[in-house]
């Protein structure tokens, strides 16, 4: 071989050794940065529970607004000893309960319920499971809820809804604490004192689900005796 040929040689050789060194170099460069990235990205992921002021629509397109004074959704909700029932508004303790069961209403009417008061949004939770017999808008009542126990026994009635959970429908079933909706005054409620209005009824077999015997919900919810 003469001597320019062998230079050549060396020279391509040189060439591809050189950038071969430079392709190395980059992925070293781009691997590394790779493995920093997925060594940090679990912390740059949090998982946040809904709190309050989240705001979704239900299915007739209102808005579901959470107080900013309401407790968190996810919080605990409270069972007070030696009750029956777990009380249906977030964050409110047996000691807040007034038992209204007997209180007179306007025209004669009866209050065969109990009125838990809370802010306007404040998470309307399930006292107990069941099924939702029926979603319903009164003059009265505004927007309510009647939840039917798993034996039929039992009728929870929730009104004054501001808003139903979202995909809440008829023929759901629903566990202890299920979100239902939010506290509010539609029907005939006074706007500035919204609360819960929270009625049980015993059913037979044949009641349907506007009938049934009232029964006072305070000893059920506070484990007290009524007044």
């Amino acid at each position: 071989m003469s001597g320019s040929a062998k230079g050549g040689l060396v020279r391509d050789m040189r060439l591809v050794l050189v950038t071969a060194g430079f392709v190395s170099l980059f992925w070293l460069v781009v691997g590394g940065l790779l493995m920093g990235w997925l060594w940090q990205r679990p912390d740059d992921v949090v998982e946040t529970p809904v709190k309050p002021n989240a705001s979704v629509s239900d299915e007739d397109g209102d808005t579901l607004d959470i107080s900013a004074n309401a407790p968190a959704v996810l919080a605990p909700q409270v069972t007070a000893a030696g009750a029956r029932l777990a009380i249906p508004v977030a964050g409110v303790e047996a000691a807040q309960l007034t038992d209204t069961y007997t209180d007179a209403r306007g025209a004669g009417r009866a209050h065969d319920a109990i009125d838990i008061m809370a802010p306007a949004g404040t998470p309307v939770l399930a006292a107990s499971g069941g099924m939702i017999e029926k979603l319903f808008l009164s003059d009265d009542g505004g927007k309510t809820i009647y939840v039917r126990s798993p034996d039929g026994s039992r009728e929870y009635y929730y009104a004054h809804l501001q808003a139903y959970a979202p995909g809440l429908a008829e023929g759901q079933a629903v566990a202890t604490g299920d979100l239902l909706g939010t506290v509010g005054s539609s029907g005939n409620a006074d706007a500035s004192a919204p609360h819960l209005h929270f009625a049980v009824n015993a059913m037979s077999e044949s009641d349907d689900w506007y009938e049934g015997t009232p029964i006072n919900p305070y000893p059920l919810l506070a484990g007290a005796s009524a007044r």
